[in-house]
Parts: C-alpha cells; sequence; structure tokens
C-alpha cells in the first residue's frame, strides 16, 4: 500500500482533470452512508471527535476518510483538524492507498464548485471575488479559473494583511490574471461575476440586496446550520443549486436560515451535482442569479482518491 502526502496529492490533482473526475462520479453514481460520529474523551482536554466517511463504488472502489478533531491541539502546536483517506480495490478490498486527508479535501472541495460553476457561472465570467483568505482559498480560485476565462481576482478577508499576503502569493502564481486585495466588500461583491465565500463565518457577509443579474454566488463555508455567508435575501432572489440535497438542506446554515426564515423551501433547490453532471440544465439566461451551496460528500473523496492512485499508477 502506498501512502501519498500533500505534496504528491497535489502534484497529481491538476483542477481540469478532477472537475472531469467529479464529474464523472456524480454521473455514475455511489453509496454514500450517512458519516459517523464518535466522542473520543480525551483525559485533562476536551473531548475529541472521530468522523468515518465512507463511500464505494461495486466492483470499482471502496474509501472511507477518517477525520480527528481534537479541539486542545493549539496547545500543542499541533492542528485541530487531521485525517487521511484509505483507498481500497472494490473487488478485493486490498489496500491501494492512505492518502493525506487535508490536502485532498481542500482539493475535491475547491473542483465541486468548479463543477457546479461550469454550469451555473455565465460563460463569459471574467471577474472572481475571493471572500476568505483560508486554506481552501488558493484553491477555489485556481479551480475556477480552470472552467471561466478569469482575468481579475479580487480577495477579501477580516485580516487586511491575510488578504494582501494571498493576492501576492497568487498573482506571482497566475500569469495574465490581475489579483488584488480589496478593502470594501460591498462595492467588490457589485464588481464580481462570480463570488465564492469560503469562511468560517456565523453572520452574513454577503448581501441579497448587493446582488446584480448574472451573478454566482458560490458558498462553501457555512456547513453547519448555525453558520452562514450571505443572509435570507441572497437565497430569495436565487436559483438554487447544492452538491447534495440530503447534506445541503440539513447542514448548509445559508439554506437552513433561510428555511427558517420562511424565504425558501426544499423544494425551491432547482437541481444537485447529480443532475448538473448528467445533463440538467442550469443557468438557463444571463440575466439570473445563481447559487451553489456545498457542504461536501464522500463521493468527492472517493472521485479524488481515484485519480491519485491512477495517476501514481496504484
Amino acid at each position: 500500500m502506498r501512502v501519498v502526502g500533500p505534496e504528491e496529492v497535489h502534484r497529481c490533482l491538476d483542477d481540469a482533470a478532477l472537475v472531469e473526475a467529479l464529474a464523472a462520479q456524480f454521473r455514475a453514481g455511489a453509496e454514500v452512508p450517512l458519516r459517523h460520529h464518535h466522542r473520543l474523551p480525551v483525559p485533562g482536554a476536551a473531548d475529541a471527535t472521530l468522523l468515518l466517511m465512507p463511500a464505494w463504488q461495486a466492483g470499482s472502489a471502496v474509501g472511507v476518510k477518517l477525520v480527528t478533531v481534537y479541539p486542545d491541539n493549539g496547545r500543542r502546536g499541533l492542528p485541530a483538524v487531521m485525517g487521511a483517506y484509505l483507498l481500497l480495490d472494490g473487488n478485493t478490498g486490498a489496500p491501494r492507498a492512505l492518502i493525506d486527508g487535508p490536502a485532498l479535501t481542500a482539493r475535491r472541495t475547491a473542483a465541486a464548485s468548479a463543477l457546479a460553476a461550469r454550469s451555473l457561472a455565465r460563460s463569459s465570467a471574467r471577474r472572481l471575488l475571493m471572500v476568505g483568505t483560508g486554506v481552501l482559498a488558493p484553491h477555489l480560485v485556481r479551480a475556477h479559473a480552470a472552467v471561466r476565462p478569469i482575468r481579475s481576482v479580487a480577495i477579501w478577508g477580516r485580516t487586511a494583511a491575510k488578504a494582501e499576503r494571498l493576492a501576492a502569493e497568487l498573482g506571482g502564481k497566475m500569469p495574465g490574471i490581475d489579483v488584488r486585495a480589496v478593502a470594501d466588500l460591498a462595492a467588490a461583491v457589485a464588481e464580481a461575476d462570480i463570488v465564492s465565500c469560503a469562511t468560517l463565518a456565523t453572520e452574513p457577509l454577503v448581501r441579497g440586496a448587493w446582488l446584480r443579474p448574472g451573478q454566482h454566488l458560490d458558498l462553501v463555508g457555512a456547513f453547519t446550520p448555525a453558520m452562514r455567508e450571505a443572509d435570507a435575501e441572497a437565497v430569495r432572489r436565487a436559483r438554487v443549486f447544492v452538491d447534495t440535497r440530503g447534506g445541503a438542506l440539513k447542514e448548509g446554515g445559508d439554506l437552513v436560515q433561510a428555511m427558517a426564515a420562511g424565504v425558501f423551501d426544499e423544494s425551491d433547490v432547482v437541481g444537485d451535482l447529480f443532475d448538473l453532471a448528467r445533463g440538467a440544465p442550469g443557468r438557463t439566461s444571463d440575466d439570473q442569479i445563481t447559487v451553489f451551496k456545498s457542504v461536501g460528500t464522500a463521493l468527492e473523496d472517493l472521485a479524488a482518491a481515484r485519480l491519485v492512485a491512477d495517476r501514481l499508477g496504484l
């Protein structure tokens, strides 16, 4: 069995190929049981959590992501969230690879947003706003640029210095694309064709009143019902798509809170990534506002892990 570290994961997963791998997996489908949550007592510290996220495609591949959340790891100089992905042969159960979990998760999450944008953002979209400066931000910028003709990237973060650093980093790696940090979020939203959000916000950052016809809003960060990156008005005004209905409508705070406010209903979801990958219409006119809400699914991990293993000849 091959152990695959984060650098090797990134080398194997170019954005265009990963978007296609996710599209193929959503078309084919997979068995994705509910993820398992287990509380782990830690003597002298806060309880930890073990998450198990399995998925498989009969006769092809089996995989499970193991994630640990140890809230007090910061005192030890360690990340609070760590994990690994175990990929098995679907016919024999033989282990194929043990893959770095954080790198795999970051890349498949960004690719899922790009897969959605391929159907939901206008084909002429050139201006991208990245809201957030964390681990996901550079991957989301590059993934969107792989599916749309992005020529301008604005980066907004709560800490201006972090936005400046990320802009400088990306600017040196994306020739032909103007990358800059911005301070005025409302003005940056108004100028963008695509707005991608990956934050830990619990109060709305993007207001529906700021949106204009033709924009695409990509909401990645609010992965619990108590979190949100856009207000209910943004959801109400938009043609809404999700990665999976079961996940986004249960865990995606942007939608859960819009439903609680009475301005959105489960039936208002136009489609999910299964639908889009199988050819269902996404954006149907240039003046629509579209929203894609994702919380992640083990199907995406499986697709990304299979691509890593295939690229390495495992």
